[in-house]
């Protein structure tokens, strides 16, 4: 008999998954199918453990289980002892922009990130001082590292042998700079420099002026240095001692259809095309870049990934991959529809969770589960397995029901669904550049509709859209 789950857990994948959004943890409860994809992913991570880099576009219709797709990543990314950075692109955060949107993203993606021991987030500042307690204890040889001093030669010797491959880099002196300004700070029981020296890494800091002062470096993490910073933090991340860095970034439809300029747009793609000409010649080491994007986004020609040439020619889809036939070799990864029998095992995936792991205590037979798969089909057809979140958002919310009604009907409530597919959004901003190419046609003023005796029905003095 399974275990009962913890109720965090429990009440984690059940809250989240009633209000159509995907659960940060207890995913190896309810996964089903994508097998193919996670293999694929697997690989990846087993390239950028062995120096390597990757990056992929995992491509869907929205509820088709792309954020899903990216949890069950960064889960498994974390057994393997990688350091996980996930966060949602935004028209305030984003890979290129002024006023510090690239730095937002930055600092979200370090203030999140996370570790085998810290799955949650938050796990910059250990993951520092294990780095330094470390540096300490190879420095003091058989003695205490508590009893060194920040400046002898032993701890200047051991500094620059484990922060040498970061000179390479651009940005890198600095970088080692202030990962020495904390070890200082540790050495010398002083909290306020090892805090400016976590607020510099993650990109905290707007003046030049200030960083001096309190750190000694000429430098600050800006809006044109994020991506650097990101391949100076996956080289450290394999200095300490972890497998790489993985880099989880949602809602990139937010870059295609959300930003109105197009100008704004071909400077984040310009990013984009930096990352994926970096991961896949060779370039950087230990990362590894996951972006979520829907079809419209990759495709369209007008406003989406694939309006910048450069990015077309890299993402396109391998021409022999046609009729049935998969190459998942490449970065762009299209998730395929559920299977009916892979909505099934969901389905009972999600009872059993209802019912904390005990079986016997389920509130719908088996049949019931055939009857709702089937209503599922007559309302939404196919897209109840291309995006199957009304299916369990729905699922969800009728196990809520039996549970406080105990003497309802399941089948009757079965019967009443009347949930359709849910239709993706019809994008709405245009291009500021290409306004100026079409003519702009004012709204007509409102009016007035003559009396049916004094119109000529035989003109047509008016017509509006």
């Amino acid at each position: 008999m399974p275990s009962p789950l913890p109720e965090k857990v429990r009440t984690a994948i059940l809250s989240s998954l009633g209000a159509g959004v995907v659960p940060s943890i207890g995913l190896q409860h309810i996964q089903v199918g994508r097998r193919a994809e996670v293999d694929a992913m697997l690989r990846d991570l087993r390239a950028v453990e062995s120096g390597g880099a990757s990056v992929r576009f995992v491509v869907g219709r929205f509820g088709a289980g792309k954020s899903f797709f990216l949890n069950v990543v960064r889960a498994v990314a974390l057994e393997r002892k990688f350091v996980v950075a996930a966060a949602d692109i935004t028209t305030e955060r984003r890979l290129s922009g002024s006023g510090g949107a690239a730095r937002g993203l930055y600092a979200e993606l370090t203030r999140n990130f996370a570790t085998r021991s810290r799955t949650d987030g938050g796990a910059l500042a250990s993951i520092i001082e294990r780095w330094v307690g470390e540096v300490a204890h190879d420095a003091s040889g058989a003695g205490s590292p508590m009893e060194l001093k920040p400046k002898t030669p032993q701890i200047e010797a051991v500094i620059t042998t484990r922060l040498r491959p970061l000179q390479d880099l651009v940005s890198g002196y600095d970088f080692a700079a202030v990962l020495s300004a904390y070890l200082r700070g540790f050495l010398d029981h002083n909290p306020e420099l090892q805090t400016a020296a976590v607020r510099w890494l993650r990109g905290e800091y707007t003046s030049k002026t200030e960083a001096r002062a309190d750190l000694g470096v000429r430098t600050i993490i800006d809006d044109d240095s994020v991506y650097d910073y990101l391949k100076l933090w996956a080289r450290f991340l394999r200095l300490a001692g972890y497998a790489g860095l993985m880099v989880c970034l949602d809602e990139l439809v937010v870059l295609s259809h959300r930003l109105n300029n197009r100008t704004a747009r071909d400077r984040n793609y310009e990013a984009i095309l930096r990352i994926v000409n970096d991961c896949l010649q060779g370039s950087v080491e230990g990362l590894g870049v996951v972006f979520a994007a829907t079809d419209d986004c990759l495709t369209d020609r007008r406003r989406g990934l694939f309006s910048y040439e450069a990015l077309a020619t890299r993402l396109a889809d391998n021409r022999f991959a046609a009729d049935g036939l998969a190459d998942l070799s490449g970065p762009v990864i299209r998730l395929a529809p559920l299977r009916r029998e892979d909505c099934y095992v969901l389905l009972l995936n999600l009872r059993r969770v209802f019912a904390n792991g005990r079986d016997e205590q389920a509130l719908l037979p088996d049949p019931a589960l055939e009857r709702y798969l089937a209503s599922c089909e007559q309302r939404m057809g196919a897209a109840s397995f291309q995006t199957p979140r009304d299916t369990v958002k729905d699922f969800v919310g009728l196990l809520n029901v039996l549970e406080q009604n105990p003497s309802a009907d399941w089948a009757a409530l079965i019967a009443g669904i009347k949930t359709r597919a849910t239709t993706e959004p019809v994008p709405t901003a245009e291009d500021a550049d290409e306004s100026a190419t079409r003519p702009v046609v004012p709204p007509a003023a409102p009016r007035a509709i003559p009396p049916a005796d004094a119109r000529d029905d035989g003109d047509l003095a008016s017509f509006r859209l």
